[in-house]
């Protein structure tokens, strides 16, 4: 990279003393030179405030107050940054130590692709433990429409998932600036419906991030999530003026792409198209990234 992309990352925390630590130097040990960190606290009560006031120095803002809500927080924290590059982290989760590297790179290099994230999604357990990565095989805009991306749909192809996901400003900017505070949990989801409307979303082989899951987070009411999050998915197909290929969905629906025949058949006739940056030249001092269709 001739020069590194500034990237601006907020957290939001509200009393989780016991994750935050972990998530914070997930974030500041991979010494990326051109950070801009913001926590936003929600008025903790719990050791948070103990522990940010150790990191304060490294952080770019932070303050403990009231507010109303996860998402409330987040665009509070948003209008501090300036970054090119943005994304939130909350204060259960953690990055992969090569996150920020690899991400800064792509999207330098790269400047067409707007928004990112990993066909490897991580997981950790409550106590910081990898739990393993799921494999995604692709996203498209149609198979977004189609709601392959929903949460224990019969679709499902996967999910886009937040913790490994950044944008360029200008995206943010022309899909409104900000996340929906009416929204409980899938706010993350309906800010993918108004990213998509504009571009195309780019996937990379590398982890980046990963979701712990733990049995006091709010977004284990999965039912709720995939309410809120067809709402949104409803508003855009209204929009673009989408109409479902009928085949497409009953044969993704009776989930026969899990036999390897029929999937092979099915992708070549009827698979949706992605977009996929790759490595090229992997193995030499003069590698780079390039930008492919990805058939899925």
């Amino acid at each position: 990279m001739k020069s590194k992309p500034l990237i601006s990352i907020v957290t939001p925390s509200f009393n989780q003393a016991q994750f935050l630590e972990s998530t914070i130097e997930s974030i500041l040990s991979q010494n990326y030179s051109n950070l801009e960190y913001i926590i936003i606290d929600g008025g903790s009560t719990d050791g948070s405030v103990n522990i940010i006031k150790k990191y304060e120095k490294y952080l770019h803002f932070w303050c403990s107050e009231p507010d109303n809500g996860q998402y409330d927080a987040i665009n509070k924290g948003f209008r501090y940054s300036t970054g090119e590059i943005m994304t939130w982290l909350n204060s259960d989760d953690m990055y992969l130590p090569w996150a920020f590297k690899t991400v800064a790179d792509i999207m330098s290099t790269l400047p067409n692709i707007e928004w990112l994230t990993t066909f490897s999604p991580a997981g950790w357990d409550y106590q910081g433990f990898c739990s393993g990565f799921s494999s995604i095989p692709g996203y498209s805009l149609a198979a977004f429409l189609d709601g392959c991306y929903l949460p224990s749909s019969s679709k499902a192809l996967g999910y886009i998932q937040q913790e490994s996901t950044f944008w360029h400003r200008n995206l943010w900017d022309k899909s409104g600036g900000y996340l929906r505070t009416d929204i409980n949990l899938a706010s993350d989801f309906d800010l993918w419906s108004r990213f998509y409307i504009h571009a195309d979303l780019y996937g990379t082989s590398s982890p980046l991030g990963g979701f712990r899951s733990q049995c006091n987070q709010r977004s284990r009411n999965i039912e709720e999530y995939v309410r809120e999050a067809e709402l949104s998915l409803s508003t855009m197909r209204q929009s673009l003026k989408w109409k479902p290929h009928l085949l497409r969905n009953i044969l993704l629906a009776i989930k026969v792409r899990k036999i390897p025949k029929i999937r092979e058949i099915m992708v070549d006739k009827w698979g949706y198209i992605g977009k996929k940056v790759v490595r090229e030249k992997s193995d030499y001092p003069d590698s780079y990234w390039e930008m492919k269709d990805s058939w899925f």
